[in-house]
């Protein structure tokens, strides 16, 4: 499948945030923690250039534990500062607020050698369509302050919101970029529901996602819907459709229900803990 999408918006929304980025002192970047270098948009890093550094692997329950810290271990070696969580679990705040004053240090310290007190770090939110940035703060405030959404392109426009007496975020869309170069990156974003699905073949993606999972964990499959791995990605999702009583009429497969199924539960996190990228 070769996926491209790169709506009118996204433009508009890219340009907004250079404009803003002046104001900005962090940048947090969340990531999905299954796929933590296809969910990286590359035009972050012109964008957050001279900026403090956040990175965030959301979705953390969703993705393998043991690789999760493999990539924190990863980034830390970088010298960016990163964070694994579930952006839908409260409990996180401090965790959060203490990367935050340690990632803008640096800020902090200059602000004082220049006798300035108390000014609120102001950070702005960057990521994919679907990464749970709205979440991420909606859980951070306490209160439902951005709009969420199972899907992409909830999140408009920009929006200041006071997470602290001295942290500011600046929520922005989610935005791709004009170009995918590995076709593997447009399969995972849409794995994950980045992408808009009207522009999708359902069941091609479906099968494909089939094929990564027999590929890096095959056993989940059969343990999920009870059939015989060693098949055909097709004859796969035709049994997933027979065993979960997804039939058109005479009795035949239904297919296409079958894919939106397999698509749900790895979205929703049904098929386990699963990791589609590991540190090399």
């Amino acid at each position: 499948m070769n996926i491209q999408w790169y709506p009118g918006h996204m433009t508009k929304a890219k340009r907004m945030m250079e404009e803003n980025i002046k104001l900005i002192d962090l940048v947090i970047e969340l990531l999905d923690a299954r796929i933590p270098i296809s969910s990286k948009n590359p035009d972050v890093d012109d964008l957050a250039k001279g900026k403090a550094r956040l990175v965030i692997l959301n979705k953390s329950d969703l993705a393998d534990e043991k690789t999760n810290n493999e990539w924190i271990s990863y980034y830390k070696e970088k010298g960016v500062y990163a964070i694994a969580l579930n952006s839908r679990m409260r409990g996180f705040s401090k965790q959060v607020t203490d990367a935050i004053l340690k990632a803008c240090d640096e800020k902090i310290k200059r602000d004082l050698r220049r006798g300035i007190k108390n000014k609120p770090i102001r950070a702005m939110i960057v990521g994919i369509p679907n990464v749970g940035k709205s979440t991420f703060i909606n859980t951070l405030s306490g209160k439902a302050a951005a709009k969420t959404g199972n899907k992409p392109g909830v999140t408009k426009g920009k929006q200041w919101i006071r997470i602290a007496s001295n942290i500011e975020f600046l929520d922005t869309p989610g935005i791709l970029w004009p170009k995918f170069d590995d076709e593997k990156i447009g399969e995972h974003i849409a794995f994950i529901g980045s992408v808009n699905e009207e522009i999708i073949d359902l069941e091609e993606l479906a099968l494909r996602l089939i094929a990564t999972l027999k590929e890096i964990k095959p056993s989940v499959l059969s343990s999920r819907y009870d059939i015989e791995e060693n098949q055909a990605e097709y004859d796969i999702l035709k049994e997933i459709a027979i065993n979960r009583n997804l039939l058109v009429k005479g009795g035949e497969p239904d297919t296409k229900r079958a894919a939106k199924l397999l698509s749900d539960d790895f979205r929703d996190g049904r098929l386990g803990r699963i990791s589609l990228e590991k540190v090399d």
